[in-house]
């Protein structure tokens, strides 16, 4: 395949400014163009060196949409009617409803290649940009049935020279499939943190990794997901009726434990029928905690590969300039890859704890190489 020379960006936020980097990145000759309503934000994409602003005066080869989902039908019909010979694909993350807009335009609909990349982060805007933010990363491309062989080779090899990994599917498939590993766990991280509003700050005070975790992604822009989750609405309800369900069957089974506290006084039959409710409740929350460690290891790990149970090595550091970047040093030196890496600030105290995560057959060797240096390891 030959990459297009020429590749307009229409809209200049995280995705559409990352994409310019990450082809500049690319270093493969590729004319990179930057347009947004927003002149500034435009201004500013190209400042970091994600492309130049406007566009090329012989049309490009390749032009794609990276605006939010309520606006990308009609911007990719503006681009596929203002350049006759280019391919378009956009970067939203619902794919049936773009595809069903351009399908009903036969003139244009050969040269659309709906495009999604499975990458994000919390922070919007060209200053959140990344050159290496679909590195490594699934970056779904959704060609509707009249697609042309031509518009759908430019836009796999678009997606290649970012370092993604294209995965071609329909848009159908691919909108549940978003639902399940996405829009509902967006929904539902935003419902928990819904629930922190409320919460006395003593209650907030005692905040920990778990409800952190749970809740990073309630950081996302709420206008952006208030259109993805409505143009995927059917899919998305029925996840979240599923997640009600499980939700709902272990809320009774508490509701019935407090109601029935354990108790060795009372009669025989008492005691009988409290043991019953105990095993019957109990067994309900098992059988979601044991199906979620389940659910849990079938994500991939890295590189797509099997998922793998890394040992963790906590290491307490100084809160100061330049220590994480020491105790990373050490862990070089030592000749040991860290797969993941998670700081915790002790409150109230000028430390901090590092939890490493390695290859189970490297945890002793780290633990022993920090000690010598002089690290506290736990």
């Amino acid at each position: 395949m030959t990459a297009p020379a020429r590749v307009l960006i229409v809209g200049t936020g995280l995705l559409g400014t990352s994409l310019g980097l990450a082809l500049n990145r690319a270093d493969v000759g590729v004319e990179v163009w930057l347009s947004d309503l927003d002149p500034r934000r435009a201004a500013l994409a190209g400042d970091l060196g994600a492309g130049r602003v406007g566009a090329p005066e012989s049309g490009p080869d390749v032009a794609v949409v990276a605006v939010p989902p309520r606006a990308t039908p009609m911007v990719a019909l503006t681009l596929l009617r203002l350049y006759p010979h280019c391919s378009v694909s956009d970067m939203a993350s619902v794919k049936s409803q773009p595809q069903a807009v351009i399908d009903g335009h036969l003139d244009v609909r050969a040269r659309f290649v709906g495009g999604h990349p499975m990458a994000g982060r919390e922070r919007s805007g060209p200053e959140g940009a990344r050159a290496d933010l679909f590195a490594g990363q699934p970056w779904v491309v959704a060609p509707g049935s009249f697609v042309g062989a031509v518009h759908l080779d430019r836009v796999l090899e678009l997606v290649r020279l970012t370092g993604a990994e294209p995965v071609v599917m329909s848009a159908g498939r691919h909108d549940e499939a978003v639902a399940v590993v996405s829009h509902v766990p967006q929904v539902v991280a935003s419902a928990v943190a819904a629930g922190l509003v409320s919460a006395t700050p003593s209650a907030l005070d005692l905040a920990g990794p778990g409800v952190r975790d749970v809740t990073r992604i309630a950081a996302s822009d709420p206008q952006l997901w208030l259109e993805i989750v409505t143009a995927n609405a059917g899919p998305v309800a029925v996840g979240l009726s599923e997640v009600v369900d499980r939700l709902t069957r272990v809320r009774d089974a508490l509701s019935e434990l407090a109601a029935n506290p354990d108790s060795s006084t009372g009669t025989f039959t008492d005691i009988s029928t409290d043991r019953d409710i105990h095993e019957r409740s109990e067994s309900e929350l098992r059988a979601l905690l044991v199906a979620g460690n389940r659910g849990r290891a079938l994500l991939p790990g890295k590189h797509g590969a099997a998922a793998v149970e890394y040992a963790v090595v906590p290491v307490v550091i100084p809160d100061e300039p330049g220590a994480l970047a020491r105790l990373f040093v050490a862990a070089g030196e030592a000749g040991v890859n860290i797969e993941d890496v998670s700081i915790e600030h002790v409150p109230g105290q000028p430390v901090g704890l590092v939890e490493l995560s390695v290859r189970p057959d490297q945890a002793v060797e780290l633990t022993d190489a920090l000690q010598r240096g002089g690290w506290r390891v736990h």
